[in-house]
């Protein structure tokens, strides 16, 4: 399964590619699909992707877009952080649509994802999932991600507070 994975991801890797701020609009409609598909309030493409184009500018957020027809996004934030030397990233948003899951588009993703950050000098990258998808956690712990801590072994949470 994993060398499936590894060569579909492989296979895709060739369309996957960081996006410009030109490609906000491309970004801004995959995110609201995503919001929409779970029936997650979006704020729709027209309110996204100005927003999208002003941070896919800054040197703290990318994007990735995968598939011929952009068909994928990863969007990505970089914040310093005191315990490591280099800023971690947050995968905020990991999407594929729905007629192309399971064809190694995210996992295209995530490869070049890692490169990113590499290249980037990212020391750390956390990801936010809930608990009941547990078809993302599978996703994100065979890419070597891990639900845990690492050191003591006990599960890891996720909180938030919006203000």
């Amino acid at each position: 399964m994993a060398d499936h994975v590894a060569d579909s991801a492989a296979g895709n890797l060739s369309a996957a590619r960081r996006a410009t701020p030109e490609d906000a609009p491309i970004v801004a409609r995959l995110l609201h699909d995503f919001n929409t598909e779970f029936d997650a309030a979006s704020p729709g493409v027209g309110v996204l992707a100005p927003r999208l184009r002003k941070l896919l500018a800054s040197p703290t957020t990318f994007a990735l877009l995968v598939g011929d027809r952009a068909e994928g996004v990863a969007l990505v934030t970089l914040r310093t952080n005191v315990w490591y030397p280099g800023p971690v990233a947050l995968l905020d948003e990991l999407y594929v649509t729905p007629d192309r899951r399971g064809q190694g588009l995210g996992s295209a993703m995530i490869l070049l994802l890692l490169d990113e950050c590499r290249s980037l000098g990212v020391s750390a990258i956390e990801i936010g999932v809930d608990a009941p998808d547990v078809d993302a956690q599978r996703f994100y712990e065979r890419h070597g991600f891990q639900g845990v801590d690492p050191d003591t072994g006990d599960r890891a949470f996720w909180y938030s507070l919006e203000l």
